[in-house]
């Protein structure tokens, strides 16, 4: 379920006070005591306003002179930070605001796409639980990398604990090394394998947005059709992953089988073995092509036949190279 649109405080006008001379009855502050009513530190305060998350300050004399509008908008930004948004999509939100465009509907696409898309939720997994998971292997090259895949992220202040994003990820990373394949392999095939996925959702976005989205792209957006953007967002969401899920279902089904009857066929090429122990037998493996067109060209029975009489020919061809050329 989206997280809840965040309620958002009248936020009074962004421009800087006026001159001194003229009489006003607003608060003014330092940054220091922006700061302190705000709860927010004096280098995140400057921090905003370099990023243009926070109005610039009146400038008296030597001091820079603060008022609730800035306070006001601190607080909105602790409040959507609190809720998960980025500040780049907080930075999108404001701007939204001082258009004076209706941030309800906004605030609510922003809640669908910024949300999490899966009901998994994450974990914690301390290192002794981690190698234990794994067999009790303690591979701290493997760690590192699913920290920088973010399989695993670091709790501050905790070296020995991480947070787990997605614990069906790490499970199945768990049984693959039970089966055998070494853990670098798995953060390798992960990493490959997350180039791909990505490249099917940005293909799925760019399909979405000509054909579904192009009328909200390029526009101010109204309350209305913030909040139309944001129903299709929410019906349309699980669609990507349905149509992966069926796909890699009939692709694993495919080429399994076809795997599975490639090996059949590759042990069954092989002759078998010379009861008087002259001769020697070895397997090979045959492209599954080469495999096939084969088995088109001469059936199914005469398959091991063929091979045997292809490598004979070329043995003898070659041999009778050898010799026109006064080789041995």
């Amino acid at each position: 379920m989206p997280p809840s649109v965040p309620s958002v405080p009248s936020c009074p006008s962004s421009r800087a006070p006026g001159p001194a001379s003229a009489p006003t009855s607003e608060p003014e502050y330092r940054i220091e005591d922006l700061a302190h009513r705000s709860g927010a530190t004096v280098r995140t305060i400057r921090a905003y306003q370099d990023k243009g998350l926070l109005p610039k300050p009146e400038r008296r004399g030597r001091a820079n002179v603060y008022d609730d509008s800035h306070l006001a908008r601190l607080r909105q930004i602790a409040d959507l930070l609190e809720r998960g948004y980025t500040l780049a999509s907080i930075k999108e939100l404001l701007q939204a605001w001082d258009e004076g465009r209706g941030l309800g509907g906004v605030l609510g696409l922003v809640a669908e796409v910024d949300g999490p898309w899966t009901d998994e939720e994450s974990g914690r997994i301390s290192r002794a639980e981690l190698d234990e998971l794994f067999g009790g292997e303690h591979d701290e090259a493997a760690v590192a990398e699913a920290v920088a895949l973010g399989v695993l992220e670091p709790l501050p202040g905790r070296e020995d604990e991480f947070r787990v994003p997605s614990p069906q990820e790490l499970s199945v990373a768990a049984e693959l090394h039970k089966a055998g394949v070494p853990l670098l392999a798995i953060t390798e095939q992960l990493r490959e394998l997350r180039g791909q996925v990505e490249h099917i959702a940005a293909r799925f976005l760019d399909f979405t947005n000509e054909h579904v989205f192009v009328r909200y792209l390029g526009a101010q957006l109204s309350d209305v059709d913030a909040s139309e953007a944001a129903d299709l967002v929410r019906r349309l969401r699980p669609l990507a992953q349905q149509t992966v899920e069926a796909e890699l279902a009939r692709a694993m089904q495919k080429f399994a089988a076809r795997n599975l009857r490639d090996h059949l066929r590759s042990a069954a090429a092989v002759p078998p073995a010379d009861p008087g122990g002259t001769a020697r037998t070895e397997q090979i493996r045959l492209p599954a092509e080469t495999v096939e067109s084969v088995r088109e060209l001469v059936g199914e029975a005469h398959v091991p036949a063929f091979f045997a009489a292809a490598a004979e020919r070329e043995v003898r061809a070659r041999t009778m190279d050898r010799m026109t050329r006064g080789g041995v």
